[in-house]
């Protein structure tokens, strides 16, 4: 043990350490292992001290103090959302809550059932008492009337966040903040984390007006929908609060007004397909929002696109719960501060989101930068990437996109609450009910010997999973007359050839002058050479890795109820 105690290790610099990279990468470009985000940032392969020092300098140490004191709280809350088909189940399920760890109730103005005065008055009772978030629509929203219901000289005491399109006035609840900068609804329509840290910052600008800056200070909060992304959302939340920082600067503000951060579970990346993994994902999510240094968490059920259930609701409460009580990292202040890469991406995001932000005000502020189309546009620029990923397999959707399970069947129930969210998974859940309609026979013609065709079949298999596709495979056919007999006799209505490249020129002619007439036949791979001719002989397509696999599986259900008709 004392020997260990006195070994060093030689100190290995970036330039060494991009030689062996090189090396490693055996021909391809060392830019190979660089990455661009959608927010234009390029994730390097490794971030060092230099490389740090180099990117802040002087300015690293401002912006690790920055992000430590405008945190809000010292910790953070469970946020559990109050669901309800009836008065008596939403009081119920609240009561529940509070008594299983649920610390600030969550609850969102749009139930099924309309409010009595009796209820009213019983809510307003327990929200005097208890920390809250509503959600509402407007200033006439019939839930707000609550507050009317509690006396005066209990007002002072009454804390919570209320989300809303425009802020409400609450003048005699000091503790209730009602100017929230609301990213959710961007964030559903394909905003990345720059974009949403550049509206954060519109919006706060938008709201001020002639406003005191403390005053509205003391008023207001922002809301993030927390992504799949981990460091990324762990760079956004530090970003916002250097950003503050800047905001209140440009004010006049010297010292530093801490920034409540809200967030919740992100439901774009949320799917009906696979339904468990959406816990899993929840759980990142989570865990991510903590380590950047957020407020309140809310964690949306795992079934909550369809209709969350008492075990689905506790699971989600449980998951904040874990996190809060089990993991200690509440127990340290910024636990991702010093890291190379995250204060590195801290940094760079602070730089994007406040040239975009500039942006948006030279141009009229965040209402014309609506009204012209501008938002809307770059927001479909980022979401074509991004939907564009998934299609292609180069960013996974587990159980989606990716290890699809074929037998999944998709729930006809729907929540209202998040029926327009734009997801991630809503073109595949739709390939998926195009194929139950169809109930398509499907078959992989595997040639050769196993080790030959395995991967190729394989490949093709779980490509075909993500519409729910069950495809049988033929086994191992040696000889090209043993292929085509198999073809001849099958009773699919559609088989893709999976073999070795050499195997595939050579039988693919065969097959096709004898394939079944109604039989769509696609190959696995890409011969370019070869598939002017084989299309022209009757072959349907390829299937291969990179392939727009939406458009690819449409076209293929297109020709199905073709040769069906």
């Amino acid at each position: 043990m004392s020997k260990m105690k006195d070994i060093q290790f030689e100190s290995v610099s970036y330039e060494q350490w991009k030689e062996q990279a090189i090396n490693a990468l055996k021909g391809k470009p060392f830019e190979s292992l660089f990455t661009k985000t959608t927010e234009g940032v390029t994730l390097q392969p490794l971030y060092t001290q230099e490389t740090l020092i180099d990117k802040l300098g002087e300015h690293l140490e401002k912006q690790i103090t920055t992000v430590r004191k405008v945190k809000a709280s010292e910790g953070f809350s469970c946020a559990q959302q109050i669901f309800g088909n009836t008065e008596e189940e939403f009081f119920a399920n609240l009561t529940d809550s509070l008594e299983r760890g649920n610390s600030v109730l969550t609850i969102d103005s749009r139930f099924s059932f309309k409010w009595s005065e009796n209820s009213l008055n019983r809510l307003a009772d327990i929200i005097s008492n208890n920390e809250f978030k509503l959600i509402v629509q407007d200033s006439s929203d019939n839930l707000l009337r609550l507050f009317d219901r509690i006396e005066e000289k209990k007002r002072e005491y009454v804390k919570g966040y209320i989300i809303s399109e425009e802020p409400i006035n609450l003048n005699s609840y000091p503790n209730v903040r009602t100017f929230c900068a609301n990213t959710i609804p961007f964030h559903y329509e394909g905003a990345n984390a720059v974009q949403e840290l550049a509206l954060t910052l519109a919006i706060a600008r938008k709201y001020i007006g002639e406003n005191n800056f403390e005053s509205f200070a003391n008023k207001f909060f922002v809301n993030f929908a927390i992504d799949t992304q981990f460091f990324s959302e762990i760079a956004k939340l530090r970003a916002i609060k250097v950003l503050w920082k800047a905001f209140s600067s440009a004010y006049g503000i010297s010292e530093t007004i801490p920034l409540p951060i809200v967030v919740e579970t992100s439901l774009r990346s949320y799917s009906n397909l696979d339904l468990y993994v959406n816990l899993l994902r929840g759980g990142n999510e989570a865990f991510s929002a903590l380590i950047g240094g957020a407020d309140l968490i809310t964690v949306h059920p795992h079934d909550v696109l369809t209709n969350p259930t008492d075990q689905s609701i506790r699971i989600a409460r449980n998951v904040v719960l874990v996190l809060k009580e089990e993991s200690l990292v509440q127990n340290v202040i910024d636990p991702s501060g010093g890291s190379y890469f995250i204060e590195t991406l801290t940094a760079e995001y602070v730089e994007k989101a406040w040239e975009l932000f500039l942006e948006i005000e030279e141009d009229g502020g965040i209402d014309s930068f609506i009204q012209n189309g501008k938002l809307a546009k770059y927001l479909e620029e980022v979401n074509t990437i991004r939907q564009n990923a998934l299609a292609t397999r180069k960013q996974s959707l587990i159980g989606t996109n990716i290890y699809a399970n074929p037998v999944d069947e998709l729930s006809n129930d729907t929540n209202p609450l998040f029926e327009k969210v734009k997801r991630f998974a809503i073109p595949f859940e739709e390939l998926r009910a195009t194929y139950q309609s169809i109930q398509p026979k499907v078959a992989i013609l595997t040639y050769g010997e196993l080790k030959n065709f395995k991967a190729r079949a394989d490949f093709v298999s779980g490509l075909l999973s993500t519409a729910g596709i069950i495809s049988e495979q033929s086994g191992e056919l040696k000889s090209i007359e043993a292929a085509k007999e198999w073809l001849t006799n099958s009773k699919y209505d559609y088989v893709v050839i999976a073999t070795t490249d050499e195997d595939t020129k050579a039988i693919v002619p065969e097959l096709l002058a004898n394939k079944p007439q109604k039989l769509l036949l696609d190959v696995a791979g890409r011969f370019k050479d070869e598939e002017e001719k084989w299309l022209a002989n009757g072959l349907n397509g390829f299937i291969y890795a990179g392939q727009n696999i939406i458009e690819k599986l449409n076209s293929v259900a297109l020709s199905l109820r073709g040769v069906q008709a």
